[in-house]
């Protein structure tokens, strides 16, 4: 029954590339085009450090076609995108080397939960943590609805603006954690959430997001 629903949505709605929008047989969400010319991370930048000195692995570069994708998925209700952006994030995590005990995420304020009506690094999380075989738990919690970080300029602005706007919910202690985002540019935010992590007892924590401005 569930597979004949997919079928009848798939006729109603005919699956298109999460990048190039152009229509997919198979409903996988990429084409073989962009399979291929996507702006992959190369292996040997993997793995960055953050303004923070968090180590962060990123899937894409954030070039125009990964920001038009990124800016349906996160603002224009494509969350479905969250399963092909989650196999390529889990792709560039095993390549880096880099491993976990348990996945997370940076999570949205309340506010910002009930006007989108899904997190979006919530279910890169999940998909991650599918992929891998690892639980997904809510680790953190956001106390603060701060600014959205894109209206600010600088690393130092953007730092001030996370500042103290996270706080643990569970017990992460000899934990390493894998902690997921859709996006970094300086890292601030990331590391803050990291930070507050690390201050709680994880052993390690490692940022993962689907691309890198």
């Amino acid at each position: 029954m569930r597979d004949f629903g997919r079928r009848l949505l798939d006729l109603l709605y005919p699956p298109k590339c999460a990048f190039c929008r152009r229509l997919v047989e198979d409903g996988h969400m990429l084409c073989p085009e962009c399979a291929e010319e996507l702006p992959y991370v190369d292996p040997e930048n993997l793995v960055q450090l953050t303004d923070g000195g968090l180590r962060c692995v990123s899937a894409l570069w954030y070039d125009n076609t990964v920001r038009a994708s990124h800016h349906r998925y996160k603002f224009r209700g494509a969350a479905a995108y969250c399963g092909v952006y989650g196999e390529l994030m889990t792709a560039a995590l095993e390549d880096s080397g880099l491993e976990g005990d348990i996945v997370t995420w940076v999570p949205l304020s309340r506010s910002r939960l009930r006007r989108r009506g899904y997190d979006q690094a919530r279910l890169l999380a999940e998909e991650v943590a599918a992929g891998m075989d690892l639980p997904c738990e809510a680790l953190l919690r956001k106390t603060v609805n701060n600014p959205a970080q894109s209206g600010r300029a600088s690393a130092a602005e953007r730092r001030q603006n996370v500042k103290g706007v996270y706080e643990v919910t569970e017990n992460p202690e000899g934990l390493r954690i894998i902690l997921v985002d859709d996006l970094v540019t300086t890292g601030a935010t990331l590391s803050e959430a990291a930070g507050e992590l690390l201050g709680a007892g994880a052993e390690s924590v490692v940022g993962l997001t689907l691309a890198r401005a």
